[in-house]
C-alpha cells in the first residue's frame, strides 16, 4: 500500500496523463462533497457556533503542508497578544476509550495521535482530541479557553468558525488541481472562496489561484531525544552522513531542509503518520539518526545515542500577522467581518 500511495501522489504532483481515466471516480467524490456543503449551507445538517472566536487551519491537499507548525505559532502569538487558546484535533492515528481527550505530556501516541501530542509538548497550552468536533470545542471551554484553534477541520462543518486559514506547500502547490482521486484536492479550488486566507508554505513554485499570504518554516535547534538536549545549528553536533527518517506528509520537504544545512543526508521515507518499530532506526552503521518533530514524539520509547530531532518554528510574514490582528480585532467588537481579503 505503501507503494502504491507513493506513486499516485508522485502522479498527481507530476501530472500524470493516465490519471484521466480516474475522472468517472473525481466526478463521483465531487457531487458528494457538493451534496455534503449544500447540506450545512441550507441547514439541513447543523452548524454549532462556540460563544468564542475559532480559527480552522486546514488544507485543500492530501499530504503535509506546514499547518501544525502554523498552528503552534498561531497560539503562541494569541497567548502573547493577551488570549488563552486551545487546539482542537482530530487526533489521526491515535484511539482512546474516551472522548473528549485532554492531551497530556506522558501520553502514548497510540491514544492520543502523534500531531496532538507534539503540539502539546511544543505549545504548553491546553489540547483536545476528539473524533467529534463540536464535543471537543466545548471541552475546551470548559478548559478556560477564549479562543480555539482547529489543526485540520477545513472540511468539518458541523462546527462553525470564524476564519478560515487555507495553508499550502509553496513548491508542490495544488498538483494537478483535480480532486480525489485523480488528484490531490479534497475539495475543487473553488472552496477557497469562502475561506478568509491563503498561506503559502515558501516561495510558490506555480502561479496560486488566489492572493495569499507567506511563511517559511525556520529551523531553530537540533535536539537530542535520549536526554533533550538542545544544542545550536552550528556547529552540527554529528558527523558523517545522517540517516534522516520521516513519517511526514512531504518527507522530501524535510530532506531538503537537512541538505541546505549542509547534511549528507542518507533518506528514509515512511508514509505520514507512520507508527516506528525498533527495527526500522536499527542501521547498519554508526550514523546520527535525525527525524521531524512529529516523527520524534512516536520514537521517544526508540531513541539512543544517536537519535535527534530537528526543531522548526513557523514564521509567517509581517502581513499576515498585521491582517489576522485586525480580523480577531473586529469580531472583538462583535461586528461582522467583511469578505475574505483574496476576493479583493
Amino acid at each position: 500500500m505503501g507503494f502504491l500511495s507513493d506513486h499516485l501522489v508522485s502522479a498527481w504532483y507530476r501530472g500524470a496523463g493516465w490519471l484521466r481515466l480516474l475522472a468517472p471516480l473525481e466526478w463521483l467524490y465531487r457531487t458528494a462533497v457538493a451534496r455534503r456543503t449544500r447540506a450545512y449551507a441550507n441547514g439541513n445538517k447543523a452548524t454549532w457556533r462556540a460563544p468564542v472566536p475559532v480559527i480552522v487551519v486546514g488544507n485543500l491537499t492530501v499530504g503535509g503542508t506546514g499547518k501544525s507548525p502554523l498552528v503552534a505559532w498561531l497560539v503562541r502569538w494569541l497567548g502573547e497578544c493577551g488570549y488563552r487558546p486551545g487546539i482542537l484535533s482530530r487526533g489521526y492515528g491515535g484511539r482512546s476509550p474516551d472522548y473528549p481527550l485532554l492531551v497530556r505530556a506522558d501520553m502514548s501516541v497510540a491514544e492520543c495521535g502523534d500531531e496532538p501530542l507534539m503540539l502539546a509538548t511544543q505549545t504548553g497550552v491546553p489540547v483536545v482530541v476528539d473524533p467529534q468536533r463540536v464535543r471537543g470545542a466545548k471541552r475546551l471551554l470548559e478548559e478556560g479557553c477564549d479562543v480555539l484553534v482547529a489543526d485540520d477541520g477545513l472540511q468539518h462543518l458541523a462546527l462553525g468558525r470564524d476564519i478560515e486559514l487555507v495553508v499550502v506547500d509553496g513548491a508542490r502547490g495544488f498538483g494537478n488541481r483535480r480532486c480525489l482521486p485523480a488528484g490531490p484536492l479534497r475539495e475543487p479550488l473553488s472552496r477557497l472562496r469562502s475561506s478568509d486566507a491563503l498561506v503559502v508554505n515558501g516561495e510558490p513554485a506555480s502561479a496560486m489561484p488566489a492572493t495569499y499570504h507567506t511563511m517559511e518554516l525556520i529551523p531553530r535547534h537540533w535536539r537530542h531525544l535520549e536526554d533533550g538536549a538542545l544544542l545550536p545549528l552550528t556547529p552540527i553536533p554529528f558527523e558523517g552522513a545522517v540517516h534522516a527518517v520521516a513519517g511526514i506528509g512531504n518527507p522530501e520537504r524535510f530532506f531538503r531542509t537537512l541538505k541546505r544545512l549542509g547534511l549528507d543526508v542518507i533518506a528514509h521515507p515512511f508514509p505520514d503518520h507512520h507508527r516506528f518499530q525498533a527495527q526500522e532506526l536499527n542501521f547498519d552503521d554508526t550514523g546520527a539518526i535525525v527525524m521531524t518533530a512529529k516523527d520524534a514524539v512516536k520514537c521517544r520509547h526508540l531513541a539512543d545515542t544517536r537519535c535527534w530531532a530537528l526543531d522548526v518554528e513557523a514564521q509567517p510574514e509581517p502581513g499576515f500577522v498585521a491582517w489576522l490582528s485586525s480580523r480577531l480585532a473586529l469580531l472583538a467588537q462583535h461586528e461582522p467581518l467583511d469578505s475574505p481579503s483574496f476576493r479583493e
